[in-house]
């Protein structure tokens, strides 16, 4: 992420996890800085930012649910249900 980088508001639709290499990611949650692991459970929805920068490895089961303008969409602006909810239907019909 580039220093002042913010990733809006979004939720993560299944579990997610990041590895941060270098610098820091921040929620309201507080700050996961270089060296430092997070997961977030399914349904978890914030913004982060990266104040000064940073470069991490994420890791998604699918990809986030962005809310905005356009209303839910995936990071490029698709449409999240149309073009995601099959695959999360299959996930749950894995667990039965």
């Amino acid at each position: 992420m580039e220093p002042g980088a913010i990733l809006p508001d979004h939720e993560h639709v299944l579990i997610e996890q990041t590895y941060v290499l270098e610098g820091s990611l921040v929620c309201a949650e507080g700050e996961c800085a270089a060296g430092n692991f997070v997961w977030r459970p399914a349904g978890s929805r914030h913004k982060a930012w990266s104040p000064n920068g940073g470069l991490m490895i994420g890791i998604f089961q699918v990809p986030n649910k962005f809310f905005g303008k356009a209303g839910e969409t995936d990071m490029l602006e698709n449409d999240w249900a149309a073009t995601w909810s099959e695959a999360t239907n299959f996930i749950a019909k894995r667990k039965n």
